[in-house]
């Protein structure tokens, strides 16, 4: 018998009794933040489960962990805290047990409606590194910058590509992006231009959260690194390509990439995604020892885009990807991260660059949506076009999986460009 909800889910939600994704909330402006879960359209506040006793397992009888103003404690304890939390959820949404169906005092504490909570950056991101995942979107950006006689270098298909971004910038879901001023590159024969930047883009992406992290000096073995794995989330790396194009070489992404990071609120575990995993493409060539992987897989997740200008009632898709087109694993990239002995810590975010399809309505971002500007890409029900986003535009990504007669969603992440301060 299929696992069902004591509370009414409708078909199309993201957030069925399979699912129970994490995240942090608050439900006044001045209240602080509490750990929750969502289930169809409520949240279930973790905080007044765990001081009611709910959580009695042995690896969260006598924790803190869903007191705290963040995910990171929780995180901290591993992968079988993690099953103990999840099996106790659903245990306590399920409509066979009474516990929490049938005691209305907790179930109004614990319930709050989605509508009247504010969501808030789930964990304290100690540090925030961004990959370069996709071949198919690193053939296409080299072959708009470099030709297509070489689009890839020959390093990016020995070892995930990265680097290391700046998490102070990383922001949820709904918060405005300021266009960003600075230098961009130059006409020929011309100094740089300084101001804001004429070429904001989007980056479809996801990113990992990682849960259980491993002491400075000692790697993490790619067939265990998806136990350090809490889940994932939906990702907007916005860009300014002008700026980064006149930055990058010799060190890569600074300003152009540093100015604001959007992520979804609600962070979907590994394990229930694991009814959608699916086979990695086959790498050639194979992988060193230490990035080959004993089962390589992905997962069914599909994604899209949409650009929603100002004044307009509803977006405009503008791509559809979906997340096993990564070349490099979640598992892959960890692994890559700590082979140097670097040490990463519960809470971190691992993004996995932007995620392009083989198809050219597939493509990740306006960039390669656009050829650089080249060819202005037509938004569908509102008349105009875009090389690049303009102020007041508003993109939406969202993500799914769908099967075994039920979806498991990462509901949105989205944020408008604004106009740059003087």
């Amino acid at each position: 018998m299929a696992l069902k909800s004591f509370i009414e889910v409708s078909p199309d939600s993201h957030f069925p009794i399979q699912n129970l994704p994490y995240g942090v909330f608050k439900q006044e402006p001045d209240s602080g933040p509490r750990a929750g879960v969502a289930i169809g359209d409520f949240v279930l506040d973790l905080s007044v489960i765990s001081l009611a006793g709910l959580f009695n397992g042995p690896f969260l009888n006598s924790s803190d962990c869903f007191t705290q103003p963040n995910l990171n404690k929780f995180l901290a304890l591993g992968k079988p805290a993690w099953k103990e939390a999840r099996t106790t959820i659903q245990k306590l949404l399920s409509s066979t047990v009474p516990t929490l169906q049938d005691n209305a005092s907790l179930r109004e504490q614990a319930l709050v409606p989605m509508g009247k909570v504010e969501m808030l950056v789930p964990t304290a991101i100690g540090d925030y590194t961004d990959f370069f995942s996709s071949m198919h979107h690193a053939k296409t950006c080299g072959t708009i910058f470099f030709g297509p006689e070489n689009p890839i270098p020959p390093n990016w298909f020995h070892l995930p590509i990265a680097y290391h971004g700046r998490a102070s910038s990383v922001v949820i879901s709904g918060t405005d992006i300021i266009r960003p001023r600075g230098q961009c590159h130059p006409a020929p024969n011309s100094p740089p231009y300084f101001g804001p930047s004429q070429k904001i883009d989007f980056e479809l992406e996801m990113a990992a959260i990682v849960g259980l992290g491993n002491d400075l000096g000692k790697p993490i073995n790619v067939n265990d690194a998806a136990d350090h794995i809490f889940g994932l989330v939906l990702m907007n790396d916005w860009s300014a390509i002008d700026i980064q194009a006149w930055e990058n070489v010799p060190l890569g992404p600074f300003l152009g990439k540093s100015f604001g990071t959007t992520i979804s609120p609600w962070i979907v575990t590994l394990e229930a995604l694991e009814p959608f995993t699916c086979d990695a493409p086959k790498q050639d060539p194979p992988p060193l020892p230490y990035l080959a992987e004993e089962i390589s897989q992905n997962y069914d997740i599909s994604l899209e885009a949409a650009i929603k200008p100002a004044g307009q009632k509803r977006g405009s898709v503008v791509t559809k990807s979906n997340f096993k087109h990564l070349y490099w694993t979640l598992t892959q990239q960890l692994a890559h991260h700590t082979i140097n002995g670097c040490n990463l810590r519960p809470g971190d975010l691992l993004g996995t660059g932007t995620i392009s399809g083989p198809e050219p309505e597939s493509l990740g971002c306006l960039l390669a949506l656009t050829c650089n500007g080249q060819k202005p890409l037509s938004l569908s029900g509102c008349g105009s076009s875009r090389k690049f986003l303009e102020d007041g535009d508003e993109v939406i990504i969202t993500g799914h999986c769908k099967g075994n007669g039920y979806t498991i969603g990462f509901g949105t992440c989205s944020g408008k460009v604004v106009p740059s301060s003087p």
